[in-house]
């Protein structure tokens, strides 16, 4: 356990001052440093940058990742925390540890043993691990997230090398409640959960699937500048039904099938009230649970605790953030949404999510009548093809899969998509010829269902195609960026959800590629709401989040197709959307944090992001 004190913390504080009544410091007497703080009292540790205090010694401080600093404790603080030594005798600053770390990454052949050697420097020094992430995060993304974590997902039995977050298992059902303080550290402001059901566009990946919480929390670490001390990465293991894994004697999950019906939601609902009565304040992003689980999770706890879906909400505010700056690049307006005509093939939780926050955008605008109306500008395909109506298709079954039911029947939300003037099952390129879209989404997690064939017929209509294949990762995508850019005959507006490298066209001209991935909004949106302390995730943050980041790229970008800003920017980009996300916290009467007389809510966001620094390290025990 650590107390960490804040820049305010204290100068003439005395070993009779309550906070160290009950504790003992080392020697007797406080360091000569903590005498020359300016005044003040103990406040929150996630936003300290003064001095650290810890009960641990020796070799517990350093092989614990959040308290080590590897080679650079100063001589006095390895005297006095009793780990003289126990590291080499040489002291070697933040500067000379990242050389280090980036010379022997450079050895590093794959991305996934990039992914491993990353993973263990976050095992042994978080600070350095961060450091290195934020001041290299256009390079590092790619590997602690999409693309590389799937793949690491898909070998995370075979890589795994130490404990990361918890695990809550069908086995573990009466008792999650006392589990949950098995975790050592008091204070939790953001859980990352899932059940391993549809990890990206891999599928049910089990147990497998915490890479997926570890990685989103590191980008809310290093984007969204949340402290490193209060996430918390989660799998509810319910099983799996991948047969692979089942029959894999090295899979570290449960070995029997997924929990359905009641028994699946009862666990759910056991851990929800295990985490939030230990963490009451704690906010909660469910990632990668399958449809309709997704939907039915979110309906049911959307407005009882601080939560929200990443793949439902997360991805259709970075969606609606593209297509509006993708109107601005083509010379319309933001308010032009409503006369856009969008497919989206995939109608599973993301698509649909998508979907519904591009019509909240549109009712919001005010330029269609009803909800009703705003529908009819978006086109929906699933695995059988466009939701239309079956009697048209019966009429003729030469546009449709001649399968008389589909897959799987509709749910609520599928059926508000469904279109009566078109037949059910409709090809992709059937109905690109139909109705001529001017954007296409792509969210099915299949490669290659974007043809030649559909985008050349596109294009035809189009002067600029806006082209989204947003499935992960990169081997998932619906079409690359350089077939997107040859079949439109290099006039493709291009997002992806996975990066795909700029693309040489003909003429000397160059093809930009965007990442249209969520690590541009769930960051800022779950910064702002923990600072927030908003009670709710609302529908307006995201739209407002939506709306923030398609105003960021300047007019010369968005003249050459660029839609974001780069990568490297994306703790800029956070720290708006928090911004932004705070004001409707406030304005809605959701948040419950208090603010100073002339505290300027982009200031206390700013303070509030965690920076990778040592700070000194104090030792003392408790009595």
């Amino acid at each position: 356990m650590s107390l960490l004190f804040a820049r305010k913390a204290f100068s003439s504080v005395k070993l009779g001052h309550p906070l160290f009544r009950s504790s003992r410091l080392v020697g007797g007497c406080l360091p000569r440093y903590i005498h020359s703080l300016p005044p003040g009292f103990i406040s929150d540790p996630k936003y300290d940058k003064a001095v650290q205090l810890t009960e641990l010694r020796g070799v517990n401080i350093t092989h614990d990742p959040l308290l080590s600093k590897g080679t650079a404790f100063s001589m006095d603080e390895r005297e006095r925390l009793s780990i003289r030594g126990l590291v080499p005798p040489r002291q070697q600053n933040m500067e000379m540890q990242l050389k280090r770390v980036k010379r022997n990454m450079a050895h590093c052949e794959t991305p996934l043993s990039k992914f491993i050697f990353l993973n263990a420097l976050q095992d042994r020094n978080e600070t350095l691990f961060y450091k290195l992430v934020i001041d290299n995060i256009k390079e590092m993304a790619g590997i602690i997230y999409t693309p590389t974590v799937g793949l690491a997902s898909q070998k995370s039995h075979s890589i795994y090398r130490r404990s990361r977050g918890m695990y809550f298992s069908a086995q573990d059902r009466g008792n999650m409640s006392a589990m949950v303080y098995n975790w050592p550290h008091p204070d939790v402001d953001v859980i990352v959960v899932t059940d391993g059901s549809r990890i990206l566009g891999l599928g049910d990946l089990g147990a497998n699937g915490m890479q997926i919480p570890v990685g989103k929390l590191s980008l809310y670490v290093a984007a969204g500048g949340i402290h490193p001390r209060t996430v918390l990465p989660v799998v509810l293991d319910v099983g799996t039904n991948n047969q692979e894994l089942l029959h894999d004697p090295l899979y570290l999950g449960l070995p029997q099938p997924r929990l359905k019906g009641e028994e699946y939601y009862a666990m759910v609902d056991e851990w929800v009230r295990a985490v939030t009565g230990r963490w009451p304040n704690v906010l909660i992003q469910f990632e990668d649970f399958k449809h309709p689980h997704a939907y039915n999770l979110l309906n049911k706890y959307r407005n009882k605790i601080t939560c929200f879906n990443d793949d439902i909400q997360s991805t259709s505010t970075i969606t609606l953030a593209g297509i509006l700056a993708s109107l601005k690049a083509r010379g319309r307006e933001q308010e032009d949404l409503a006369k856009e005509r969008i497919i989206c093939v995939g109608a599973g939780s993301a698509g649909v999510g998508v979907c519904e926050g591009i019509i909240d955008c549109m009712v919001t605008q005010g330029k269609v009548k009803s909800r009703e109306e705003a529908y009819e500008s978006i086109f929906m395909l699933d695995q059988d093809g466009l939701l239309g109506n079956h009697s048209l298709a019966m009429k003729d079954p030469s546009n449709f899969h001649q399968s008389s039911q589909r897959e799987e029947p509709l749910d609520e939300l599928q059926l508000r998509y469904v279109k009566k003037d078109l037949p059910d099952r409709l090809g992709l390129e059937a109905l690109v010829e139909t109705v001529k879209p001017t954007v296409i989404l792509g969210l099915t997690g299949i490669r290659g269902v974007f043809t030649e064939k559909a985008i050349r017929t596109m294009s035809r209509y189009q002067e600029k195609p806006v082209i989204f294949p947003l499935s992960n990762p990169d081997t998932h995508a619906e079409c690359t960026a350089e077939e997107a850019f040859e079949w439109s005959d290099g006039r493709a507006i291009f997002a992806s959800g996975s990066p795909f490298e700029n693309v040489e066209l003909k003429g000397g001209k160059i093809g930009h590629t965007n990442q249209c991935n969520n690590s541009y909004s769930f960051p800022g949106i779950g910064l702002g709401v923990t600072v927030s302390k908003a009670s709710r995730v609302t529908s307006t943050m995201f739209l407002e989040a939506a709306k923030v980041i398609a105003e960021l790229a300047t007019e010369d970008e968005l003249k050459q197709g660029i839609l974001f800003p780069s990568v490297s920017k994306l703790r800029d980009v956070s720290h708006k959307v928090a911004t932004r996300v705070c004001e409707v916290a406030y304005t809605e009467g959701v948040a419950k944090a208090t603010l100073k007389e002339g505290e300027l809510l982009s200031d206390l966001v700013k303070d509030s992001m965690y920076t990778p620094e040592y700070v000194p390290l104090v030792h003392f025990e408790h009595e």
